[in-house]
């Protein structure tokens, strides 16, 4: 028998939709990932972007657990000497929620242009409404 890789023309791609309101970063971050990826998928394979596109509403409402929105630091660096800015997690998601589930779900995907392709197929709102209403996203329990 011989092995058969998925090639990315050949995926059939699915929109589905997280509602992150109260639930906690990494856990969500981690699931999308993976439907990023691919990995919930019988023809996953690592070399090819099989993944599916996942739309996250309400990023606002994300829960952090513990200490995170106190002691958590996003580090972002200009690229000048003295150039580091630093922005605790409360304050990041008081500006802009998107970026912290963005962060945490690039953090997750390969560290190559094919990782770089599966971050775009992530869509991150603030709110609950989204203009991809014509794809048909499926509700996804996270």
């Amino acid at each position: 028998m011989r092995t058969l890789s998925a090639k990315a023309e050949d995926v059939t791609r699915r929109w589905f939709v997280v509602d992150a309101q109260g639930r906690p970063l990494g856990r969500i971050a981690t699931q999308i990932a993976s439907i990023l990826r691919g990995k919930t998928k019988t023809e996953y394979t690592p070399h090819a972007d099989t993944g599916d596109f996942v739309i996250v509403i309400n990023a606002e409402k994300v829960k952090l657990t513990g200490a995170k929105l106190d002691q958590k630091i996003y580090h972002r660096h200009l690229g000048r000497p003295g150039g580091m800015l630093e922005m605790p997690y409360r304050v990041l998601l008081d500006k802009r929620p998107e970026l912290a589930i963005e962060h945490a779900v690039k953090g997750m995907l390969p560290k190559n242009p094919l990782g770089r392709k599966m971050a775009t197929k992530l869509k991150v709102y603030k709110g609950a409404a989204h203009p991809h209403a014509a794809q048909l996203p499926e509700p996804l329990a996270v």
